[in-house]
């Protein structure tokens, strides 16, 4: 059994048990229960009425939150010729082709997002066992494999965020930070929690999304009543 410090055990008092907050509410309490010295993250975690080891309910998808996640993305583009400059234009942080496949080859991993041209993926395709097990994959389906490489990095800096229910049918991801506008998170989890909604699959329980909860890095959970915020 996993044992807390002081600190976590004092917030956690602070939350009643069993209560589904509002969005308002439950922001508020993440605030006041984030003791790190740090400006935390603040976490969203989705557990959906789904079976992922059926391809047919995976769930996946990728949006802009409005207010973006407090943190600026340091983006790496995979690209040769032309592209290299459109890259650089659009505010890329890294751009290249072979020298950057041998630089990941070699444990370089000092970016949070990879965006490809298609021609470059049948290089990129080398580096699968490296990006894919730390989810920086580019894939066409996330929009991270295109042509149009100064859209998608445009949208990689205004807080286009990725999300993808893991093993179990539950989707974490970062929504924000401690020091942001309260309205500004609250906003953010009500566009991602209606996103994921449109990504019901078929075969779905009817209760798509079964529970929601928020918490900073360090601090304890807060149950979301998400009807609230849909």
């Amino acid at each position: 059994m996993a044992k807390f410090g002081k600190k976590y055990q004092d917030a956690a008092k602070l939350i009643e048990s069993g209560k589904l907050y509002a969005s308002q509410e439950a922001m508020e309490l993440v605030k006041k229960t984030a003791t790190a010295k740090f400006d935390e993250t603040i976490e969203l975690h989705v557990r959906l009425g789904v079976d992922p080891k059926y391809a047919d309910q995976q769930v996946r998808g990728a949006l802009v939150l409005p207010n973006g996640t407090g943190k600026t993305q340091r983006v790496l583009v995979f690209a040769k010729g032309e592209k290299v400059a459109e890259a650089e234009a659009a505010g890329a942080d890294f751009v290249g082709s072979d020298e950057i496949v041998q630089k990941i080859q070699g444990g370089w991993l000092d970016f949070d997002i990879a965006v490809a041209t298609p021609d470059m993926m049948k290089d990129v395709g080398r580096l699968g066992m490296v990006l894919g097990r730390k989810g920086l994959m580019p894939n066409p389906k996330t929009g991270t494999v295109t042509a149009d490489i100064g859209a998608a990095i445009n949208e990689l800096k205004k807080g286009r965020v990725e999300f993808r229910a893991d093993k179990t049918g539950v989707v974490h991801l970062a929504i924000g930070k401690v020091s942001m506008d309260t309205d500004k998170i609250a906003e953010n989890i009500t566009i991602l929690l209606t996103e994921i909604g449109r990504k019901k699959p078929a075969d779905a329980k009817a209760d798509f999304i079964q529970s929601v909860s928020i918490s900073s890095t360090m601090g304890p959970g807060v149950w979301l009543d998400y009807k609230v915020g849909e």
